[in-house]
């Protein structure tokens, strides 16, 4: 059973949303939050593993909630999939960079929702097709904002950078797996390892690193 908490300043948007999830076998509704800043108490009292989370919200916005609820030490931290009305918003670059596991349209079909939602839970990353694409632009041009200095990667071992630059093609594991000739499993631990030593708790922030290091690079760039 996957727990979600919902989040969007807008009721009648929340109440929504929240309706389709409670007729989704496996699908649980363990909350609602109508700002940043209730988001991140609920986070805390709850611990959902997937947040469905407006990127624009008052008091505290999408962005920064994602960084405290991910900055909590406690428990598994949850996965945040992030709903924008716009496919070029300007926070994105960051709520990918704050851990956000993926994003999606706000007008995306049912189907397509609650399939992020299931995916974000098994760990996947998840981006809507007009949303991928501006990021990969984004990635080309460089950084919207000013860029963070790129992370030393000296203390990650040859087989985690592979497994590092495999990621940063959006390549999923049982594929990384075959063509480095491991397990599933092992590709699971170098890139948990990986992740720790970099001090990161996503795989969407894993690529991003895979691209601010210069480890890969946007065709044609």
């Amino acid at each position: 059973m996957t727990s979600v908490l919902v989040v969007d300043d807008q009721d009648l948007v929340r109440a929504g949303f929240v309706a389709l999830l409670e007729a989704v076998p496996g699908v649980r509704v363990a909350g609602e939050a109508r700002d940043g800043l209730e988001a991140v108490e609920k986070a805390r009292e709850l611990r959902p593993d997937v947040i469905l989370m407006d990127i624009r919200l008052p008091e505290l916005d999408g962005v920064k909630a994602t960084e405290r609820i991910l900055a909590d030490t406690g428990a598994e931290k949850p996965h945040v999939l992030m709903l924008t009305v716009f496919d070029l918003d300007e926070y994105v670059y960051t709520a990918l960079r704050a851990g956000a596991a993926g994003f999606l349209l706000k007008d995306s079909p049912p189907e397509t929702l609650i399939a992020g939602i299931h995916a974000v839970a098994r760990g996947d990353m998840l981006f809507g097709p007009t949303i991928t694409r501006r990021l990969v632009e984004a990635f080309t041009q460089g950084p919207p904002e000013k860029p963070a200095a790129p992370p030393v990667l000296a203390g990650l071992t040859e087989r985690e950078i592979e497994v590092l630059r495999f990621v940063g093609t959006g390549m999923p594991n049982a594929d990384i797996a075959r063509s480095l000739l491991v397990s599933e499993a092992t590709v699971k631990t170098h890139l948990n390892r990986l992740m720790t030593k970099l001090r990161i708790s996503s795989r969407a922030q894993a690529v991003v690193m895979a691209y601010e290091t210069g480890l890969v690079r946007p065709r044609g760039s």
